[in-house]
């Protein structure tokens, strides 16, 4: 890329790489929690909310252990996964993308569950009056009227998940080529002696990336409540 050295090349596009599959994968459980949390009443609904933003609150590197406690190699799921499918998840690519998808699904949740309450239920209700199914309502009425709250939240994820350094480098240390994204490029340039300008130009690249991330998420709001007009 132009104006990029080949380290900072490569930092861009893992970071890219799994910030956009930490989304993709994250985005449709994202919006069924954000319903179910919004919609229903049910026994531990406090608990559960509590377990979606527990990231927010802990410290990253125990998020970290916890994923390498589940997903390692010796893990219950990881071990299940690796003799089921010959899938390793700690210390690749997709373990970065799994701990970044963690650490911003609470952020996701959030924007969704926050667009979902100022959905006016009587719309709803009418289209189910006149004898829509509840997968028809909420594909048809309430999702597209959410629009602004899922892309916000998927913007907004998208954004923490190339920010992400403390449970990545512990699920997946900082290997170069295969989990060194962007945050750990720049921590590990801090630790090289003269790599400070290195450094710099790695912050200006994060920078600018989350720059973009939330202008882009603003001006995509905007077109879709002209869209569905809001």
């Amino acid at each position: 890329m132009i104006g990029l050295t080949p380290a900072e090349t490569e930092a861009l596009m893992l970071s890219l790489q799994v910030a956009m599959w930490a989304v993709a994968v994250s985005l449709p459980f994202g919006i069924a929690i954000a319903w179910l949390l919004s919609r229903r009443d049910f026994w531990g609904k406090t608990l559960l909310d509590g377990l979606v933003h527990l990231p927010l609150v802990v410290p990253p590197v125990v998020v970290g252990y916890l994923l390498l406690l589940l997903l390692g190699r010796r893990g219950p799921l990881g071990a299940w996964l690796n003799d089921t499918f010959g899938i390793t998840v700690a210390f690749t690519w997709r373990g970065a993308a799994v701990a970044a998808a963690v650490m911003a699904f609470p952020l996701m949740v959030r924007a969704i569950r926050l667009s979902l309450d100022a959905v006016d239920q009587r719309l709803e209700a009418a289209a189910r009056s006149l004898g829509a199914s509840p997968l028809r309502v909420f594909f048809t009425i309430t999702l597209p009227l959410t629009g602004p709250g899922v892309l916000a939240g998927a913007i907004l994820a998208f954004a923490r998940s190339l920010g992400e350094f403390g449970a990545t480098i512990t699920f997946v240390s900082n290997i170069p080529g295969e989990t060194r994204t962007l945050p750990l490029a720049l921590y590990t340039a801090i630790q090289t002696p003269g790599g400070d300008a290195l450094a710099a130009r790695f912050a200006v690249v994060s920078i600018a990336l989350a720059l973009v991330a939330l202008l882009a998420s603003e001006v995509l709001a905007r077109w879709i409540n002209r869209r569905i007009g809001l």
